[in-house]
């Protein structure tokens, strides 16, 4: 995306061909933006600029299951002038409440039909006059980029203010960051202030896209969770704002080690993670390493629920705007083999046994590609199998989870829907 407002042609290597990816390529060649595959995990994106984007009225873009494309998409869009586009996605999208997002975006002089509706599928006006905004910034890193991006073709200079108790990922800023007349970040020692200057150009970028921490982790899990395990995940991003649930692994017993860490041009950091067989202790997770782990709750409940002692996750009201509401259907899950928990709105805990009920798992189809791949490993690791519908939404992310697991020494079987 953010090539496609660079000017010039920017080359992205090493791309996860997954549903989200591609759903992001057909958007973008919607809105007229020429995307070429020039060899294996590489393409070019050949950017017109801010604000270049075109496309017919009533175009209608569709996000599949991709909360990050829908948002960060219809904020570019909201202050390119003369849009009317129609955005929606599929069954599990359709139902995620973008009622922040949007709010914003009004903000900025972009208009959405029908009024107070929260959710897709919705008709967008963007701003033939967008002007500059101040945000306070939450946990959702999603929502702050979309910020971001807004910004940088609004008039006059934009700022989003963060709390450093509750920073959310900054891959945004990092990737933006080169262009210093557009972006600069000033820290405090309790606050980030991240300035947009709008109106400025994009360069061109050339960007080595690294392995994702958080699919990683739920083969670290196996690895923690199998007696005897030894597991290196090479070539992994180790942003300080996504290691959080590494951190709280390591923080309860678990063994995991970084190595061979290095800094590429944009100062994310990258390297390996060796994890080993632990005996961890119970998971005390506080309400301010969301931020760093929003996806890696559902296989640190999986975790918690097959390590002895009571283990509490704090401030997780959020995963309720998930692909699925996550704690809940979570919940339901550990319910079938009988390990109790107890979930309120902003709090889950679970009382790990050794003594569970081996017996049949069975999960809906929820178009949720962490519950899916969660239960994989609950399945896995416990011995009790599992069934598990609408299976192939993790493509969305993960198109390799399954033959990773089957490298790994996992047994299953695919079938297709009746």
């Amino acid at each position: 995306m953010i090539g496609a407002i660079s000017e010039g042609i920017s080359e992205i290597s090493n791309i996860l061909k997954s549903d989200d990816v591609y759903s992001t390529i057909s958007c973008l060649k919607k809105l007229n933006i020429k995307i070429k595959e020039i060899g294996p995990k590489k393409f070019q994106v050949f950017g017109k600029g801010l604000g270049s984007f075109s496309a017919k009225k009533n175009t209608i873009l569709n996000f599949g299951n991709s909360g990050t494309l829908a948002r960060l998409l219809i904020s570019i869009l909201s202050t390119t002038p003369g849009l009317n586009l129609k955005f929606t996605g599929d069954k599990s999208l359709n139902k995620r409440n973008m009622d922040e997002i949007i709010n914003l975006m009004r903000k900025f002089g972009a208009n959405f039909y029908p009024k107070n509706k929260k959710t897709l599928p919705l008709n967008m006006i963007s701003s033939d006059m967008p002007v500059r905004i101040f945000y306070e910034a939450g946990v959702s890193s999603q929502i702050k980029s979309g910020v971001i991006l807004a910004s940088l073709n609004a008039f006059g200079n934009s700022r989003i203010t963060e709390n450093k108790n509750i920073q959310s990922r900054d891959h945004t800023e990092n990737i933006l960051i080169k262009n210093s007349e557009m972006i600069k970040v000033k820290k405090t020692k309790s606050k980030n202030f991240i300035n947009i200057y709008g109106k400025n150009n994009i360069k061109s970028t050339k960007y080595s896209v690294m392995g994702d921490p958080s699919t990683a982790a739920f083969y670290a899990s196996i690895a923690m969770l199998v007696p005897g395990c030894n597991l290196k995940i090479k070539n992994v991003g180790l942003n300080p704002k996504r290691i959080g649930f590494y951190r709280l692994m390591k923080k309860h017993g678990a063994k995991i080690i970084f190595k061979n860490i290095k800094k590429n041009k944009i100062n994310e950091i990258y390297g390996d993670i060796q994890i080993k067989s632990s005996k961890l202790r119970p998971i005390k997770a506080k309400a301010n390493i969301y931020p760093s782990m929003p996806d890696e709750y559902p296989i640190s409940f999986v975790i918690a629920a097959l390590t002895k002692g009571i283990h509490t996750f704090k401030g997780i009201s959020e995963l309720s705007n998930k692909e699925s509401s996550r704690a809940k259907e979570m919940k339901k899950i550990l319910d079938q083999i009988g390990i109790k928990s107890k979930l309120t709105k902003n709090e889950f805990k679970i009382f790990g046994t050794k003594n569970f009920k081996r017996k049949l798992i069975k999960v809906s189809s929820l178009g949720d590609h962490r519950i899916c791949m969660s239960t994989v490993v609950l399945s896995l690791v416990s011995s009790c199998p599992a069934s598990i519908k609408g299976f192939e939404t993790v493509k969305t992310s993960s198109p390799n989870f399954l033959s990773t697991i089957k490298l790994l020494g996992g047994k299953f079987e695919t079938k297709k829907a009746s």
